[in-house]
Formats: structure tokens, sequence, C-alpha cells
């Protein structure tokens, strides 16, 4: 019997913690979320692939120096350029240049599905970020006392509350019709191409954070993580 009885209590120490019950409105804007982040990642590379150069201020092209240069199409190549003419005789007049090879632009398709996966983001996450802070779950899971690790904690406040909003921001701070209508977005970020630029770098944070989410669900329990996640139970 008490062979029996200390069995049972090995047995429930090595017991998984049990996951966080997910209320169905978490539910249902983190798999929206996921659906869009993936869409906006394929996209976004392929957008970035038409010019993969990054600068700092208002302008830049080819024919500019580049705070970062991304290898990642055969427009990297940049270089493959005729002899630059300049527009006046002034010698700090602009020149222009015609290319010597064909250059990746086929991204129109990515463009129009990167600007509509981008809604598809932002709705779910305003309605993820007004339902947390009516229903009190972001002060009891981000700021209080909860399941998730201090770590955990902090990833998500700045994921929510700084890279998400940062990320949208930057987006619409390229479109030229909004920064028209808004011209304090330029001002905020210093130009179109430093809104690029801190456009991009925030992607990478974020693609990071999904990154290590998966680990740590997949290392912690994938199936019990991904039921709590779809069915709630």
């Amino acid at each position: 019997m008490a062979r029996s009885t200390a069995g049972v209590k090995n047995s429930a120490c090595c017991t998984m913690p049990a996951v966080p019950h997910h209320a169905v409105w978490v539910r249902v804007s983190h798999w929206m979320t996921a659906v869009s982040v993936c869409t906006l990642a394929v996209t976004g590379v392929v957008i970035l692939m038409a010019h993969p150069r990054l600068y700092w201020g208002q302008a830049g092209n080819d024919l500019t120096p580049a705070l970062l240069e991304l290898p990642i199409s055969r427009n990297y190549h940049h270089g493959g350029f005729d002899a630059p003419v300049p527009f006046f005789r002034d010698r700090a007049a602009p020149v222009s240049a015609n290319r010597s090879y064909n250059i990746f632009n086929e991204n129109g398709w990515g463009r129009s599905l990167h600007f509509l996966a981008a809604w598809c983001l932002v709705i779910p996450g305003a309605w993820y970020v007004l339902m947390g802070l009516a229903n009190g779950h972001f002060r009891r899971n981000f700021f209080g006392g909860s399941q998730y690790g201090v770590l955990q904690r902090w990833t998500y406040t700045l994921v929510v509350f700084v890279a998400a909003p940062l990320i949208m921001l930057t987006g619409l701070t390229m479109s030229p019709a909004l920064t028209a209508a808004f011209p304090v977005l330029l001002r905020v970020f210093g130009g179109y191409q430093s809104a690029r630029t801190i456009h991009f770098f925030t992607f990478a944070a974020l693609a990071l954070f999904v990154t290590g989410h998966i680990v740590m669900v997949v290392s912690s329990g994938f199936v019990r993580h991904m039921r709590a996640m779809t069915i709630g139970g």
C-alpha cells in the first residue's frame, strides 16, 4: 500500500503543468494574427528583394550610399550601371545611369497582398488590445502574477505595446497618400527611408520572437499548447 502511494506521488510530481485556459477571443485573434504575420513575412521579403538596400533619411537609391545592403536577390549587385550622366553642369548635380543587367522587379502582387494582410493584422490586433485592457488580461498575465515567467511577460509586453505599433506606424509612413494627410509621421521617423529601415529591423525582431515562441511551444508540450490555443481545453 505504501509503495502504491509513493508511486502516485512520484507520478503527480512528474505531471506537466497545466496550460492556461485561453478565452475564445484570444484564440481567434491569435490565429488571425498568425496567418497575417506569415503572409506579411513572405510578401515583405518579396518586396525587399526588388531593392535590398536600406537607407537613412528622406530618400535613397542605387546611386547613393546605403546604410545596409542585403544579398537576397540579384538586385544586390547594384554596381552594374553604365557611366553616370549628370543632369546639369554643376558638379553637385544629381546623376542618372542605365542598368547593365536585368533586375528582379516582380513584386506588384507582393505589395498588394502585403497591404491587405497588414489590415488583417491591425484589426484583430486592435481587438486583442482593447479586449485585453477591458477584461484585465494584460493586468493579470503581463503585469501581475501568472504562469508566465518574468522574461516571457517582458517579451510579450514589448511585442504588444512597442514592436507591433512601431511596425504598423512605420508601414503607414511609407505610404505617400497617408503622409500627405499626416505629414507628422515623416517628422517622427525622419523620412521615408528611415521609416523603411526601422520597419525592417522591427520585422527582424518580431521574426526572432516568433521563432523563439515556436521553439518554446514545441519544447514545453506542443500538443497541450495547440489544444489550449484551438479548442481551449
